[in-house]
């Protein structure tokens, strides 16, 4: 009979973060993690002190797939580079900025936390004082979790397309489009696969530092 082997504290998050990738931030329970894992629930509490400290974890592992920016490079790159990848990192794991944004996860380790030192850094270097600097990042953030939220229908839907793919045909048999003839003509140009949200994105992170550099 194989040994399983021992858990530690990465394996629990990282068996986590694939339950909530598949069953949302309600089906993460300890109870259904235990039993992914093989194990008694009980036992889970010698790597996690909670759910509390599961979603703290599992947030944390996911802003450790956001590359840290170069900072050689000009501040508009580094505000560039770093929103891009957080926003990569956040759209394939839409359940972190849920939580984020509901305040079930509030990381503060260094690891998660170096990410946002990195983008403020990036700020300074540009000449912002403090309260510049704060509302540049206000504004960066609003983007990314705004951003990611329509086109995840709430941080709830496919990462593989956007939120609003299915139901572009019913709002098309709905509208007139002799009384709304511009939305209605925008909406039939999306049944064309043109919708790219990262595309969208990028285009609008960049008109955004465009604002910075003018502000």
């Amino acid at each position: 009979m194989a040994r399983r082997e021992p858990l530690n504290r990465e394996k629990v998050l990282d068996a986590a973060l694939a339950l909530a990738d598949e069953e949302g931030l309600d089906g993460l329970s300890m109870r259904r993690l235990a039993k992914v894992l093989g194990v008694e629930a009980m036992s889970l509490y010698n790597h996690v002190s909670n759910k509390a400290d599961l979603l703290d974890g599992i947030a944390e592992r996911v802003f450790a797939q956001v590359e840290l920016p170069d900072p050689e490079l000009p501040w508009q790159e580094q505000i560039r580079s770093a929103a891009l990848s957080m926003y990569r990192a956040f759209r394939r794991h839409p359940v972190v900025p849920l939580a984020l944004v509901t305040d079930r996860a509030n990381p503060t380790s260094v690891q998660a936390m170096s990410r946002v030192d990195a983008l403020v850094g990036a700020l300074y270097a540009g000449g912002f004082d403090d309260e510049g600097a704060w509302r540049a990042l206000g504004a960066v953030n609003a983007l990314v979790y705004g951003s990611l939220s329509l086109s995840t229908g709430g941080f709830a839907g496919s990462t593989q397309e956007h939120a609003g793919a299915a139901g572009v045909e019913a709002y098309i048999t709905e509208l007139n489009p002799v009384a709304l003839p511009h939305f209605s003509r925008l909406l039939r140009w999306t049944r064309g696969g043109g919708v790219d949200p990262e595309a969208d994105f990028a285009q609008a992170l960049d008109a955004l530092i465009r604002g910075l550099e003018n502000s």
